[in-house]
């Protein structure tokens, strides 16, 4: 059975804010609201990332965690930027950007329907400001490349700061931010399994996901320093946090940009890794998805659980494919324990939740792609889109081996964001070519027919 402090999310009886924690949350607020927009991010995710889960404000049954109350700091700053100035997302509403809100829609819908109770309607609206407001902040929060810089090498401080406090905690069996609510590092077959303030699993997938983007920063003259202390910080929490999730995403980042040279391949690659999925399938003695249960970088992983969570979701398919299943607790001993993304996705929001959200990832992909093709030979911003796609690929692995609490969806939607803008100044970059190129044919078009043709039709 699903313990039953989880359910509906557990949550503190009384507010637990430390004083330091309160400063902290004023000066973030206060910088997020008068700072210019493309340098508001730093203050944004420094306290984010810094600040524990742990830390929270109790107004009656409501509960505020510092993490939300920034989140509606920056929706407040959104909200009167647009209104006095008129700035909006940058490129406006992309096709990314409605699958996400399509996505965070359709969860709260199918989780109120499944449950259909207050305290867990409650749960599910505050759940929704998080997802859909912490992605709405993003793309506000990044409208250029120079900010995307600035987001990295913010970025990279936090691991910085994470990844000092991690293998302190290595030697001292101590977590520095116990005091706010952070557990003690674990002890699993001889291994210290450090936490920070992420916490073990999401404190290494945070920091693995995000190694490409800092080998991009080394490309970039002046933030080789900042790349520097990314990949040091970044390698220091992945390897102190010894969990097989956290390995595989560095490993998946670092692998997708050695496939740089078969750049213009990968519509062969692709094919022949389905191929090679569907040929195993045919001849294994168990189904393909069982190839999670061998994965075992520590020598102490539950990969057989994490096979056991697809499997029984593969196999029950009809109990929430509709509108969900709560009673997945009774599938098999420590079913209740959803630790992969996309079996997570399906059993709160059924079937058209798991589609949406695996249509984010393939229309970011595709954003990439297209973008690619479209500055191919220009090697700086072809490898930034590489670094991207790279990126967005070992979260995908990660999703694998790890539900992505608020804090890992913030840090997906600012590399969503990062991919917005970055496929944005692409097309704008190359959008005089194109119309130069597209007038030219117009004029042919017309001088062979002696006819007004549409430009719809000569594309």
């Amino acid at each position: 059975m699903q313990p039953e402090h989880l359910i509906f999310g557990g949550g503190a009886v009384e507010s637990r804010l430390q004083p330091f924690v309160a400063v902290c949350m004023i000066i973030a607020i206060l910088l997020i609201l008068i700072l210019p927009r493309n340098k508001a991010i730093v203050a944004f995710l420094l306290t984010f990332f810094t600040i524990p889960l742990a830390q929270v404000i109790v107004l009656g049954s409501l509960h505020f965690p510092v993490l939300r109350i920034l989140m509606l700091a920056c929706l407040a700053r959104m909200a009167l930027s647009s209104a006095s100035s008129g700035n909006k997302l940058p490129g406006g509403f992309t096709a990314v950007d409605r699958v996400v809100v399509l996505w965070t829609i359709s969860l709260l819908i199918v989780l109120s329907l499944q449950w259909m109770e207050l305290p867990a309607f409650v749960k599910f609206v505050a759940d929704f400001i998080d997802a859909l407001g912490g992605y709405l902040v993003l793309r506000f929060l990044v409208p250029d490349t120079e900010t995307v810089r600035r987001t990295l090498k913010v970025l990279a401080l936090i691991c910085v700061i994470q990844g000092v406090c991690m293998v302190s905690e290595q030697f001292t069996h101590q977590n520095v931010f116990a005091s706010l609510g952070m557990n003690q590092p674990a002890l699993r077959d001889g291994h210290i399994r450090s936490e920070g303030t992420l916490g073990t699993l999401y404190g290494g997938t945070f920091a693995g996901v995000l190694m490409p983007m800092f080998l991009w920063l080394w490309n970039e003259g002046k933030s080789r320093m900042w790349a520097c202390a990314g990949v040091v910080g970044a390698t220091a929490m992945v390897f102190s946090s010894h969990a097989s999730t956290s390995w595989l995403a560095y490993a998946a980042g670092v692998g997708g940009l050695c496939f740089w040279p078969l750049r213009n391949r990968m519509r062969l690659l692709r094919v022949g890794i389905v191929a090679t999925l569907v040929g195993l399938h045919l001849v294994m003695h168990g189904p393909v998805w069982s190839l999670i249960e061998k994965i075992d970088l520590t020598g102490g992983s539950s990969s057989y659980h994490r096979y056991m969570l697809v499997d029984n979701c593969i196999r029950h398919f009809s109990d929430w494919w509709l509108l969900g299943y709560k009673n997945y607790g009774d599938w098999g001993f420590d079913m209740w324990d959803l630790c992969n993304q996309f079996v997570a996705v399906a059993l709160t929001g059924g079937l058209i939740s798991l589609v949406l959200f695996i249509m984010i990832y393939s229309r970011s992909f595709a954003a990439i792609g297209k973008a690619r093709k479209l500055v191919e030979g220009d090697r700086a911003k072809e490898w930034l889109l590489w670094c991207l796609g790279s990126t967005l690929f070992a979260n995908v692995v990660a999703s694998f081996g790890i539900n992505y609490m608020v804090q890992l969806e913030i840090a997906l939607f600012a590399l969503l964001a990062c991919i917005s803008v970055a496929t944005l100044e692409v097309i704008q970059s190359v959008a005089p070519a194109l119309e130069t190129i597209e007038q030219k044919q117009f004029s042919s078009a017309r001088s062979a027919t002696g006819n007004y043709l549409p430009i719809r039709e000569l594309r």
